[in-house]
């Protein structure tokens, strides 16, 4: 006969999902291995009420079940394989009581609802382990300023920081030489100790005694006053490859922080920063620079210098070029950070009016705009065309 997944949890049949989380929690707990060790009939109980809350927790597994009975999971669906972990058909069998409890409880990572259990309530859990005792290093940020052309060609620099490195006098122990750390009397090493807790159970909380470590240090070491680190003043090479951008940030491992009672040092990350250039701005992978062109030149075409960063080129301004006309110089931008096609090279075009003419020059200049009329000049004459449109007295 199948087995009555709602009678095992203590929820009516229209239970919502709220309170199927409730009563799992409160029975999960009561039963749940660690807190009764050598006990079969709590083992068996735990699994039953993580099968039962693993088939309601979901709206598809519950349908199927209030339509076919437990046995349908228990065989793993038509033809299926069942039990925990199972993966035949439609039943799909069930889940690792652990692996649901540790969901439930917040457990992540590689972590199993044992160890979950183990650091709640101050158990070893069904691995046995213990704390981690080092805490790592925090990561350290150091803004760097480069010039335009170091971001597109990349660049070779030296930094210096301020930071803290492993006291070299204890290898970061913290104990003066000669001498080392000692078990914590309070807490037995284990770092842990009993405090408050949840449903009515001791809750283990990090030792005051030792900070958690487990051990205690009753000789401190000189150089470094038992901390294991000590501030220094650090010389560094940096990378920096060739299409980084402001905002670009370059991770150094192991250069942050030194970490405590052995924890892995934290990294270092450059945050790159693009002074301006007085000639060259950028957008995306296009640089971007600005060309004075004299009038002449842009009504009858002709060849201007353009600078680049690799150097002066030559580029044809065709005839009846506009002031604001972008032209392009392939393959001239930036290059690609992760690979792929390098940027342009946009020059704007700027006519230039003159300034500073003679008497004479402006007599012939005022002649040759008589002699083009209107003919010439069609953005003229539309926007004179517009005016009379908009403004007709």
């Amino acid at each position: 006969m199948g087995k009555d997944y709602y009678q095992i949890l203590g929820v009516s049949k229209t239970a919502t999902d709220a309170e199927l989380k409730k009563a799992y929690r409160k029975l999960a707990v009561k039963y749940h291995p660690d807190k009764n060790p050598g006990d079969k009939t709590a083992e068996e109980k735990f699994k039953e009420v993580s099968e039962a809350y693993d088939v309601l927790s979901d709206p598809k597994k519950r349908a199927q079940y209030d339509q076919f009975g437990s046995d349908y999971f228990r065989a793993g669906g038509p033809g299926g394989a069942g039990g925990f972990g199972g993966q035949g058909g439609p039943g799909g069998g069930f889940r690792d009581p652990y692996d649901i409890f540790s969901q439930m409880f917040g457990g992540s990572g590689g972590m199993d609802g044992a160890d979950i259990f183990g650091q709640m309530f101050g158990g070893g859990g069904r691995r046995g382990r213990k704390s981690s005792r080092g805490q790592r290093g925090s990561d350290l940020e150091y803004r760097l300023d480069i010039s335009f052309s170091d971001a597109v060609f990349g660049a070779e620099k030296r930094i210096r920081l301020s930071k803290h490195d492993i006291c070299t006098a204890c290898s970061g122990t913290g104990a003066a030489p000669g001498s080392s750390r000692t078990a914590c009397s309070r807490c037995g090493g284990s770092g842990q100790i009993s405090g408050g807790g949840i449903f009515g159970m001791s809750m283990a909380q990090p030792c005051p005694s030792c900070g958690g470590s487990g051990t205690v240090n009753t000789n401190p070491c000189p150089k470094c006053s038992g901390t294991g680190r000590v501030n220094v003043n650090k010389e560094l090479h940096v990378h920096i490859p060739a299409g980084v951008d402001t905002g670009s940030k370059l991770r150094i491992s192991r250069e942050g922080e030194a970490g405590t009672n052995g924890g892995e040092p934290g990294n270092l990350f450059v945050v790159i920063n693009i002074l301006p250039d007085p000639v060259f701005t950028r957008k995306d992978r296009d640089i971007i620079c600005e060309v004075p062109v004299d009038f002449a030149t842009a009504a009858c075409g002709g060849i201007v210098e353009v600078p680049t960063l690799a150097g002066k080129t030559r580029l044809r301004v065709p005839e009846k070029t506009q002031s604001g006309v972008m032209l392009r110089l392939k393959g001239k931008g930036v290059p690609a950070l992760k690979g792929g096609e390098r940027g342009d090279q946009l020059v704007k075009i700027v006519v230039e009016t003159p300034v500073g003419l003679s008497a004479r020059q402006k007599e012939l200049l005022n002649a040759f705009q008589a002699s083009l009329g209107d003919a010439n000049t069609p953005r003229k004459k539309a926007y004179a065309e517009e005016l009379r449109k908009r403004f007709p007295n």
